[in-house]
């Protein structure tokens, strides 16, 4: 196990200087068009292709990484350019992480490559949890997924929600009940290709969102979608031992008997999907938060106010320090939960909830403090403050609201079950 460094190799730093300067200089010119667009934008996703980032090879390499570190710094450098966009080139990851968290290792080789495509032939994924009345309880989930012995098909029908790339994806990892009773063991993920779009999989509902408005974000609605018995991630044999071993734990429960918790290998494939990208998106928030704080930083030593720059003022002063030091100590925290994650450290405190929790609202504080210090013009769409500070809101929401982040570390740290 590699030990925790705060210094960056060689690697990293020509990582982090080469994602700076595509974000710099390709994804920042274009943000404020396609934020008001409020479309995909497939020009920059060509361009990150071609430059090499959008691509299996380039994610794979920086989840490869034993620190844990760079998926981090690429997710803080294209954050740093544009929230929207680094999503829109980012959002293909959590199919990914739905195919690796359940597939076969036959299937991940099929699929995955298929998510990203090539620099000719970009495509996307999408990852189908959330639903109109399961958003953090995914156990409450109601798309069904019913086996069709006499075909060998899984016929899904249902509505999910809050789909980043849905509809729109070539590759949609959909999570569905197929044992309601068993609530979030009950659970299995299926792989939807684009042979299916319009043949059970359509878009419904496409969300004007306040923020992140470059990602595409939508409804899934599927209606009597037939896939192969090979569309079932894991495959029925294992997905017929979890659910035996789930029902056994059920009728233990029921006669009162003590039953010690495991997660089992392919069970709520939902939920371990999200724990293991928490820190990720931490290190989006860390972006954003550091956009905004640099921004205000270089306004506040020029901006004259009274004959003098307003960063000499102490309630400017003091403002930006208070800034610097959230980002910084957010970083840090993400950082220490992405090396515990690669290196199958226990979150023993909901480490990763922590990351998330507290970067994700420092990006919404640091944003906030950007425009009061930029006064009037951070209010106006002039500056690019005001789109960080509607892009930041989302970090207290998605991928587990700020409330279950709290539920998530009380219950770590003091081993109850808090409601």
């Amino acid at each position: 196990m590699p030990g925790f460094s705060l210094e960056l190799d060689e690697d990293q730093i020509t990582l982090r200087k080469w994602l700076h300067e595509f974000a710099t200089d390709v994804i920042r010119p274009a943000a404020a068009e396609w934020d008001e667009r409020e479309e995909t934008p497939w020009p920059v996703i060509q361009e990150a292709a071609k430059a090499g980032i959008y691509s299996l090879d380039f994610f794979a390499s920086a989840w490869e990484d034993e620190s844990g570190i760079s998926l981090p710094i690429t997710m803080e450098e294209l954050f740093w350019g544009d929230a929207g966009i680094g999503l829109s080139l980012v959002g293909t990851t959590l199919g990914v992480a739905g195919l690796l968290s359940s597939g076969t290792l036959e299937q991940i080789g099929e699929w995955v490559p298929q998510c990203f495509g090539s620099q000719d032939d970009v495509h996307l994924a999408a990852l189908a949890v959330s639903e109109p009345g399961a958003g953090s309880d995914v156990s409450s989930m109601k798309t069904r997924a019913v086996y069709d012995e006499a075909t060998g098909e899984w016929v899904l029908n249902g509505v999910k929600t809050w789909i980043t790339n849905g509809g729109i994806a070539d590759v949609h990892v959909v999570v569905a009940a197929v044992a309601p009773e068993l609530r979030a063991r009950g659970q299995a993920s299926f792989v939807v290709g684009p042979e299916f779009k319009g043949k059970g999989l359509a878009q419904g509902q496409k969300f004007r969102k306040h923020g992140i408005r470059a990602s595409h974000t939508s409804e899934v609605v599927l209606t009597d979608l037939r896939l192969p018995g090979s569309a079932l991630l894991g495959g029925k044999a294992r997905l017929d031992e979890r659910l035996a071993r789930a029902r056994e734990r059920q009728v233990a429960l029921d006669r009162g008997e003590q039953v010690t918790s495991v997660r089992q290998k392919g069970g709520q494939a939902a939920m371990a999907t999200f724990e293991s990208s928490r820190p990720a998106v931490g290190a989006q928030a860390v972006g954003i938060a550091r956009a905004a704080y640099e921004y205000a930083l270089d306004y506040a030593k020029t901006r004259e106010q009274f004959g003098r720059p307003i960063v000499q003022n102490q309630g400017i002063a003091f403002m930006l320090a208070d800034m610097k030091t959230k980002v910084d100590a957010s970083r840090l925290l993400v950082w220490r939960a992405a090396w515990m994650g690669k290196n199958n450290v226990p979150f023993l405190a909901g480490e990763g909830s922590m990351s998330k929790l507290y970067a994700g609202e420092t990006a919404v504080d640091v944003t906030e403090k950007a425009i009061q210090i930029l006064g009037g013009n951070g209010y106006t769409r002039d500056y690019p403050v005001e789109r960080w500070h509607r892009d930041a809101k989302i970090y207290t929401i998605f991928e587990g609201t700020s409330e279950i982040q709290r539920l998530i570390i009380s219950r770590a740290i003091s081993g109850q079950q808090i409601a």
